[in-house]
């Protein structure tokens, strides 16, 4: 049982799990953010493209009375609405990260030739593609 819970403390301590959880509350954050975006920017522009369609509003009633059973079509084109604006944030957050990253870490090895726009090595000085006498 010891040795349980010390290979658990040694789990929790390490940065990633730390780092995963502060990136799940910061998502929950951010949901709020995107959510509201979505209901009070997006899809009133989206009703008024549409001519004044509100989404939220659509379903199709199956049966009569107050307890009849919805199908709310309307607000699943809201939730992937919402789930393709948190995709795209997300895709552009990493890819802004990624180049960021790789500008800090990979030193410059290639550039392109003036002439035929090919990669070659930083320290050529005659292009390997086209033959161009290469000037710095």
């Amino acid at each position: 049982m010891k040795k349980l819970v010390s290979e658990f403390k040694t789990f929790i301590a390490r940065g990633n799990v730390i780092d995963m959880a502060v990136g799940i509350i910061i998502g929950g954050a951010f949901t709020g953010i995107v959510n509201s975006l979505v209901d009070d920017v997006v899809m009133p522009v989206l009703s008024l493209i549409t001519g004044g369609v509100d989404f939220t509003k659509m379903n199709v009633v199956f049966g009569s009375g107050e307890n009849a059973a919805t199908l709310n079509y309307g607000n699943f084109i809201a939730a992937v609405i919402n789930f393709l604006l948190i995709s795209l944030v997300v895709f552009c957050m990493v890819k802004a990260i990624n180049k960021a990253h790789k500008k800090k870490d990979e030193p410059v090895t290639t550039k392109d030739c003036p002439y035929c726009f090919e990669k070659i090595s930083i320290k050529a000085t005659k292009c390997p593609h086209c033959a161009s006498e290469l000037k710095d």
